[in-house]
């Protein structure tokens, strides 16, 4: 046995009634979109932001990453033609807004909260330092991880892999719009996508199932760490998933013996 690096993150015990201690909780920013085309539904943050704090209040320590495209998807016909690192950086942008509206509900809810960003907002939000995080989370806040990665050419599937693996979390948690958890297919197109209860890592990066980037799959596979993906379409699914009930697709390696 070797002893401990000082860069392990030692997390809290699993709370009572709760089969995680330390969750990342991914979204995509479609997840904010409600009934509309784009930009931001105040009910649809207002039940997210809702979940989330029922969450912690579980004793469950919860970091988020919130994708762009309820923001971007409005700006696409701009984007067209636009320099690929110039663009990625308006997405980091966009995430900042997302990131700054859900930290405003939970806020308004009594949880406290901190945006973390990976590119500078100093008058908004806290520069990332992974210590920092750590820290947030074990003084009981709801950490908001905003910008992605800082770099262009990495998307925020790539953000909360890295993230999650920071900070020590037991799991990805990717809530899913209009879809229960990982199918073989698109089945918004495929009436015969079949629904995968579970697979490997390198299963869904073989087979290009379209979970998370392969960059992100790649990470989480190098380090054992599971992804829950599951439907948001039902309220309470979230907290149903760190209860322990089996709801949508896990995504996992089985770990090698020492």
């Amino acid at each position: 046995m070797t002893a401990q690096s000082e860069t392990d993150v030692v997390g809290p015990p699993v709370p009572e009634g709760a089969a995680f201690r330390r969750v990342l909780l991914k979204l995509s920013g479609e997840a904010l979109l409600g009934d509309q085309p784009y930009g931001m539904s105040p009910d649809k943050v207002e039940s997210l932001a809702a979940e989330v704090k029922r969450v912690h209040d579980r004793g469950v320590e919860a970091a988020l990453v919130i994708g762009a495209g309820n923001i971007y998807r409005g700006m696409q016909a701009t984007a067209e033609g636009m320099d690929r690192a110039t663009a990625d950086y308006a997405g980091m942008l966009a995430t900042v807004l997302n990131c700054l509206t859900v930290q405003d509900a939970l806020e308004r809810m009594g949880a406290h909260t901190r945006v973390l960003s990976a590119i500078t907002v100093s008058e908004v939000a806290e520069p990332y330092i992974r210590r920092r995080a750590i820290r947030h989370l074990e003084k009981g806040r709801i950490v908001i991880f905003a910008a992605g990665t800082g770099n262009p050419f990495f998307t925020t599937d790539t953000a909360a892999a890295l993230r999650a693996l920071e900070v020590g979390a037991d799991a990805i948690l990717m809530g899913k719009n209009g879809v229960d958890g990982v199918y073989d297919g698109d089945p918004a197109v495929d009436p015969d996508a079949r629904f995968l209860p579970e697979l490997t890592h390198l299963e869904a990066i073989e087979r290009g199932l379209k979970v998370m980037d392969t960059t992100a799959l790649t990470l989480c596979m190098d380090n054992g760490l599971p992804i829950y993906v599951f439907g948001l379409d039902d309220e309470r699914t979230i907290e149903r998933v760190v209860a322990g009930e089996r709801i949508g697709t896990i995504i996992s390696t089985p770990r090698r013996d020492a």
